[in-house]
């Protein structure tokens, strides 16, 4: 059995591979550029929403406030009224990347950790390349990839967007 501290250097490579290449992949293929489509009249919508000084989150319109209030005729009628949104807000200002880039790599760590846990559970030392690629790269995949697919299954998120993503 291989131990997970013995693999800190391959795992470490790994997320600065994951960070330069999806970071290249993002900079110059600029396939994500189509991903989110722009509200008619976007000043306008920006304006109305402006007053509500709404805290950055997460957020459904119509929000039923649970099991019970989606029963109600009021909440109902609001959802046949429209329109559905799900909304994160930020907060405003400059988009700072540092912060989510810094993020990202840490989750690249913790995917390899995983993926170097499940690979030092499954083979033997000194296993075949090939076959550690295999394991180790698709616990990696499932890692950065499967868990997208709830974004269209549930919030209606294009397919193409996440299968891009994935």
């Amino acid at each position: 059995m291989v131990t997970i501290p013995s693999l800190w250097l391959p795992i470490l490579l790994a997320a600065v591979l994951v960070f330069v290449l999806s970071s290249l992949i993002h900079m110059v293929l600029k396939y994500h550029k189509n991903d989110f489509g722009q509200v008619p009249s976007e000043d306008a919508v920006m304006d109305a929403l402006r007053p509500f000084d709404i805290p950055p989150g997460d957020y459904v319109i119509p929000c039923p406030g649970g099991s019970e209030g989606m029963k109600t005729p009021e909440f109902k009628a609001r959802l046949e009224r429209g329109p559905i949104a799900f909304l994160t807000v930020l907060p405003p200002g400059s988009w700072k990347m540092g912060s989510s880039l810094a993020q990202w790599f840490v989750y690249s760590v913790v995917i390899g950790l995983f993926a170097a846990y499940v690979g030092s559970r499954a083979l033997d030392p000194g296993a075949d390349y090939l076959r550690v690629m295999q394991i180790v790269g698709t616990t990696a995949f499932v890692g950065y990839a499967l868990a997208l697919a709830q974004s269209s299954i549930w919030y209606k998120r294009p397919w193409s967007t996440t299968l891009k993503s994935m």
